[in-house]
């Protein structure tokens, strides 16, 4: 005769208060639910117990377990809506004056935190003591923090912060709700309960607890919607069972992220961040929104990648999701997947991985707020690989081109006179655009060089710059090949960073195909290579070498950069702090004549001669000629690259910091 299993009970949370005392013990964690950043999971749970009540539509709570010690029962999974449930009970009593009667009361006591002792005291107060309800607008956190038995010092405790909340919440859905208490204590919200003593500690336990009853991860949980979505929309009517999104989803794709996202054996984190990316792209992708809701999903999708629902898909999204997946899924399979680096600097888009690893495994770097998200570029660049790997069959020098044009687009900042680079892509309006224009392009994805050569225009306004760059690129390459390797060679030069347009202009390059000088173009391109490559190359001997360089009768490259010293009554200026300033100037109107004239003179000598070759007229300043004659003023006195000139121009001061307050300590040459 086969013996009984237990297999757990059903109870509600009055129930359980008859049967046991529930006391949530020190191991476990605060109380999460109410927290600030859980306010969706909070109002999803309430609103599901609301419409419960509401509509007398019974509900089952997921699986609750632990141990009975000395008739406490101490919950080891169900703690978050347990605690919840008891403030919903609270609330109702509270509001209904059923706090009034003995039995009730001593009832609600039966619930307990011992997490710490001020949460337990707070639990016992609130019941005990509690406070009155009388409006909808009342605010019940404040009357509770404004009661006389309310200690201040429990604001600091997580818990009772949450709790506190949580009522706040309760109060705006279950106030108008009549009979509250009589119904919470019917048997319309329950829930599994299972003792694990009765169960035994095995994997058969564990297996059960993981089906029916542990709290479901986001992407469980969008799963589960999602297949619904599926089936309610009829999108797989037509579709053979093994190539279902159900069974995929359980078998060859997750069985891929597996293999190569795993984290803390889960991959759960690394699928809903694939989907939810999915889901930004479509957006701009279908454009069916107006801007205003389509970006303010793509903002908060980027913040939070677990807030991706079914709704936002359509079934075009839907179907460029299984694309996706069996793309990349099929590519692992027929290549070396780590052959998805690339042969080209990233530059700070290089990933640790891959592309796709960047997105759905990596931590974000660039932001404290969204470690969870990769970059908008970073997605950005996901895109445009999907899309070629989806649109054509791969070709290695191809596809390295096509990820090549992109990286120079994606790869623009907002160059700053100070040094300073912010991506062009950093918000939801850039991101929108970007992919946009991706998937636009993304139709000579198969030979980039060859459909922008031959392109009329392009329909999208973002980037037009450098699209205009990139046509004229691929005009030289399509004209002759041999073109295509300098261009390379500019191209991840990493100060130019895919922009070689100041190289264009230093050779007077008139978009005449057969007027384009290819040797000047590979000099100016080797001595960028040699003297600005990296930051340890801006060095006092460029300084100096620039300050020989003369403008419309000036020798003042400097004034790119301007500031006033008050204490001194003069004008500050800055001789190249940072690598990256050498951006903002070669890409100014006016001042990229400076560094013109210096290229092409590195054509052909160093820095060392045009310094020592540098023979001043009579009215040039002689502080600035010992600026450029003397390395020792700025290799050993300078400890800024700030300096400041009184409006004669008859000395300079190296200043000693960026604002200083008294003339002292600052050299003067003379």
């Amino acid at each position: 005769m086969e013996e009984n299993k237990y297999t757990g009970e059903i109870f509600n949370f009055h129930k359980l208060l008859n049967k046991y005392q529930i006391e949530i013990p020190i191991i476990q964690r605060d109380y999460a639910q109410g927290r600030k950043d859980k306010k969706e999971i909070r109002e999803n749970f309430l609103n599901a117990l609301f419409n419960s009540v509401k509509n007398s539509e019974p509900i089952k709570l997921d699986f609750i377990y632990g141990s009975v010690v000395n008739n406490h029962f101490q919950p080891l999974d169900g703690q978050q809506r347990l605690t919840t449930l008891f403030l919903l009970h609270w609330y109702a009593a509270t509001k209904e004056n059923k706090l009034l009667q003995d039995d009730v009361r001593i009832k609600l006591k039966r619930f307990s935190y011992e997490t710490r002792i001020s949460s337990r005291e707070f639990c016992y107060d609130l019941v005990n003591k509690s406070i009155f309800i009388s409006s909808q607008e009342d605010s019940i956190s404040r009357k509770i923090i404004d009661s006389n038995w309310f200690f201040l010092s429990w604001k600091n405790d997580p818990t009772i912060d949450g709790m506190l909340r949580t009522i706040d919440s309760i109060h705006k859905v279950f106030f108008q709700v009549e009979d509250l208490w009589l119904k919470l204590t019917s048997n319309l919200i329950e829930f599994y309960f299972v003792e694990l003593e009765n169960m035994g500690l095995t994997d058969d336990l564990y297996i059960k607890m993981n089906a029916r009853g542990k709290l479901l991860t986001s992407f469980e949980n969008f799963k589960a919607g999602f297949q619904k979505r599926i089936q309610d929309e009829g999108w797989e009517v037509k579709t053979n069972l093994e190539n279902t999104f159900g069974v995929k989803i359980d078998n060859d794709w997750t069985d891929f992220f597996w293999d190569h996202f795993r984290t803390n054996n889960s991959v759960d984190n690394a699928l809903i961040r694939f989907i939810a990316t999915i889901a930004m792209i479509m957006q701009s992708v279908e454009r069916s929104q107006s801007t205003e809701l389509r970006l303010e999903l793509i903002n908060t999708l980027q913040e939070e990648p677990s807030l991706v629902r079914p709704i936002n898909f359509s079934k075009q999204g839907f179907d460029q999701l299984v694309k996706y997946f069996n793309i990349y899924n099929e590519y692992v399979i027929l290549h070396n997947y780590e052959f998805m680096s690339f042969p080209f600097p990233m530059w700070r888009h290089t990933s640790k991985g891959s592309i796709l690893s960047m997105n759905v495994l990596e931590d974000n770097t660039y932001s404290a707020l969204q470690r969870q998200s990769s970059t908008y570029t970073q997605k950005v660049l996901f895109f445009a690989q999907a899309q070629y790997f989806i649109k054509n069959n791969f070709n290695e020098e191809k596809y390295y081109d096509w990820m090549r044009v992109i990286r120079n687009i994606i790869s623009r900042g907002d160059i700053e006179k100070d040094g300073s680079r912010p991506d062009i892509i950093r918000s939801p309006a850039a991101f929108d655009g970007v992919i946009n224009l991706i998937n636009e392009l993304s139709e000579g994805s198969n030979d980039i060089y060859y459909y922008l050569a031959n392109s009329t225009g392009f329909k999208s306004q973002f980037s037009r710059e450098q699209i205009y760059e990139e046509v004229e690129k691929a005009r030289l390459i399509q004209y002759n090949h041999n073109y295509k390797n300098i261009i390379f060679q500019a191209e991840d030069n990493d100060l130019l960073r895919g922009k070689i347009s100041f190289i264009f202009y230093c050779i007077n390059y008139n978009y005449s195909l057969i007027n384009f000088d290819e040797d000047l173009f590979v000099n100016i391109t080797e001595v960028i290579n040699r003297y600005f490559s990296k930051e340890s190359d801006l060095n006092n001997k460029i300084r100096r070498a620039i300050m020989t360089i003369e403008v419309e009768g000036k020798f003042d490259f400097y004034t790119y950069w301007w500031s006033y010293w008050h204490v001194g009554n003069a004008t500050k200026r800055r001789l190249f702090d940072k690598f990256r300033e050498l951006e903002y100037f070669i890409n100014h109107e006016f001042y990229r004549k400076y560094f013109k004239k210096l290229v092409l003179e590195l054509i052909h000598t160093t820095p060392d001669k045009i310094i020592e070759n540098f023979t001043p007229n009579s009215s040039f300043p002689n502080w600035k000629k010992k600026l450029i004659k003397d390395s020792s003023i700025l290799d050993n006195l300078a400890s800024t690259n700030l300096i400041a000139i009184p409006e004669d121009e008859s000395c300079c001061y190296l200043l000693k910091s960026s604002r200083p307050r008294e003339i002292e300590g600052n050299i003067k040459i003379e």
